[in-house]
């Protein structure tokens, strides 16, 4: 009996493996209509489907600066121990550029770090990560470029932790993009981009510090949760942010653009204009599964849930609900019991999915003939034969 579980389990499995696939879904103006950027390239995704809304120049190699910071704050993170204390290495933090104030002898946590690199974009705290969790820059470039290629960041290569200019080293604001909508994922990363001042302690010995966030929209732009900031010579002004408003969370990055906060504050006005949530309610009171031996011959199905799907006005005429149920269970299920699934697919690409349940629960009958025989006896009236 648990063998033919098994085996409806692993049939009903091949039955849901109709599987997503597709490009990235860009609005039919993403290129030509919204405002007029001073950056070189820019892009504005919404977060949950990854629509791009905006997009100009977004595959163009550039340098990115501090906006590197993201990927290393996000791969510290998800290296975990991040309250464990260690030393600081002294070469490693003996680096250019802006500073978390990190200096020989300092005892710090990599969750310390975080914030360092993420609020006062502490270039100190990116190289001091990259070295104890990988033994050395070039190592930690190696994992950078492991996480990029995971995320399909395919225009993308990265050389130091810290983002100061490098030879080889660039991205682009749509690796960017899908790099932030990964990381926002993170709630340690959330909530530390977002902060607009965190306590940290670090020091030989340990004390309380106050950094102090540079990205000015946490207070300037109603919603906005994040998410860097950054400045080379060679990049110019960079800055990737985002904001939630209304359950639709956008994403905007623009690269070299000397008026980088109006940039943001258009774009993501634009995008606030652009998108609302869509309810994906779907009637399923007609849904049913046949049962094998089961006291009743077929069981309700419905939604787990619903969800908000965020959607711009002209994508929800196009959405398609796709319903992936099994042929047939065995008996024994639980009311409550996910044997399916709703699929919300746009030109190809699923933008979620909510599972089916059963509708109750439906139990074994006494068997005149063997189970084996009587399923196979349903089998093939089932099939006609």
């Amino acid at each position: 009996m648990r063998f033919l579980r098994c085996m409806a389990a692993a049939a009903a499995a091949a039955m849901l493996s109709c599987a997503a696939s597709g490009e990235t879904v860009y609005l039919s103006d993403s290129k030509s209509a919204g405002p007029q950027v001073s950056a070189s390239s820019a892009i504005l995704m919404e977060a949950d489907t990854g629509t791009v809304l905006y997009a100009k120049n977004e595959k163009e190699h550039r340098s990115i600066a501090s906006t590197t910071k993201i990927m290393t704050a996000l791969l510290t993170i998800e290296a975990g121990e991040l309250d464990k204390r260690f030393t600081v290495d002294p070469i490693a933090i003996n680096v250019e550029g802006t500073s978390m104030g990190l200096k020989k002898g300092d005892t710090v946590t990599r969750r310390a770090l975080c914030a360092g690199m993420l609020l006062p974009s502490g270039n100190d705290a990116a190289n001091a990560a990259a070295v104890n969790i990988a033994g050395s820059v070039s190592s930690f470039a190696e994992l950078m470029n492991k996480r990029a290629a995971s995320l399909k960041m395919g225009d993308s290569r990265f050389v130091t932790p810290s983002g100061l200019d490098a030879e080889g080293q660039y991205s682009c604001a749509y690796d960017l993009a899908l790099l932030t909508r990964c990381a926002l994922k993170n709630p340690v990363f959330r909530e530390i981009c977002g902060s607009v001042k965190l306590t940290a302690e670090y020091g030989s010995p340990p004390y309380p510090r106050t950094l102090v966030n540079s990205n000015k929209l946490l207070y300037s732009y109603d919603g906005c949760i994040g998410v860097k900031t950054g400045f080379t010579d060679d990049a110019g002004r960079t800055l990737v942010s985002a904001a939630e408003r209304d359950g639709v969370t956008l994403i905007a990055v623009t690269l070299n653009a000397p008026n980088d906060w109006k940039d943001h504050t258009e774009l993501l006005d634009y995008g606030f204009s652009k998108v609302k949530p869509f309810d994906t309610s779907y009637d399923c009171s007609s849904l049913r599964v046949p049962v094998i031996g089961g006291e009743s011959s077929e069981i309700r199905v419905k939604p787990q849930s619903t969800a908000m799907l965020p959607l711009a006005d002209e994508q929800r005429d196009k959405v398609r609900v796709t319903v992936c149920l099994p042929k047939f269970v065995y008996a024994g299920v639980i009311a409550g019991e996910e044997i399916g699934e709703l699929r919300y697919e746009l030109n190809g690409t699923t933008l979620c999915s909510v599972p089916l349940t059963a509708g109750e629960s439906c139990f074994a009958k006494p068997q005149e003939l063997p189970f084996f025989a009587a399923c196979v006896k349903f089998v093939r009236n089932l099939l006609g034969l």
